[in-house]
């Protein structure tokens, strides 16, 4: 039986769902929002798992499920060496949204990283302490600030609004997830540099998971 994992609430579930409609294989709920089955149609000996997006990564590494859905921003910030443990099998079109490195707008003189650079370096020595960069994502950015050789900073963990910590005082910066970029402009932050990371919604499979022909099988049925 081919375990499928898929986000379990909101538009990406919703998204998920159509796409797989859009290849003959319906599927649905068992039964009210708070269960976390599912059923399938349209393909044999497939079993539908829902659950949070962020779990998804773990659940593949460990080979519980087979396939699954969830964001490339995701997989590469929660399984190291990520290619050792999934394939991506297809991106999905949806789920769009950039990991950024953001700024207050009133730091005019910030347009780009050596002028973050110059600015954290600056800090430190006015301060006494590195400027810190409030965000989820502490390995993608860690490895991608030390890929531009930018020093002088420090990461510290936001697991809430990461967009409010700038003016909460808790952090000078932030590095995030971001669609539309309006959150960011509510909270009077800029984006600068490109992005970190463009992710989309993506059906990976699991290397532990075996099974590859059941898989290969269930990918063939959906065109891939």
């Amino acid at each position: 039986m081919i375990r499928l994992g898929v986000p379990s609430k909101g538009r990406l579930m919703e998204q998920t769902f159509d796409w797989f409609a859009e290849r003959g294989v319906r599927l649905s709920r068992a039964g009210s929002d708070r269960e976390y089955a599912g059923r399938v149609e349209g393909a044999e000996n497939v079993a539908l798992v829902l659950l949070s997006a962020g779990e998804i990564p773990r659940e593949l590494r460990a080979g519980r499920i087979h396939l699954g859905v969830t964001g490339t921003d995701l997989i590469r910030e929660k399984l190291p060496g990520w290619r050792s443990h999934v394939e991506e099998l297809a991106p999905m079109g949806f789920g769009h949204a950039d990991l950024i490195l953001a700024v207050p707008d009133c730091w005019a003189d910030c347009e780009g990283l050596d002028d973050f650079a110059t600015i954290a370096r600056d800090f430190r020595a006015e301060h006494g302490f590195r400027l810190r960069i409030a965000t989820k994502y502490h390995r993608l950015v860690r490895a991608w600030l030390s890929a531009e050789e930018v020093a002088d900073y420090q990461l510290v963990d936001s697991q809430g609004a990461t967009e409010g910590t700038v003016a909460n005082l808790t952090a000078e910066a932030i590095a995030d997830i971001t669609s539309s970029g309006e959150t960011l402009r509510a909270n009077h932050l800029k984006i600068i540099s490109t992005p970190i990371l463009r992710s989309q919604a993506t059906l990976l499979r699991s290397v532990a998971a075996g099974d590859a022909d059941a898989v290969q099988a269930f990918a063939d049925r959906l065109g891939l």
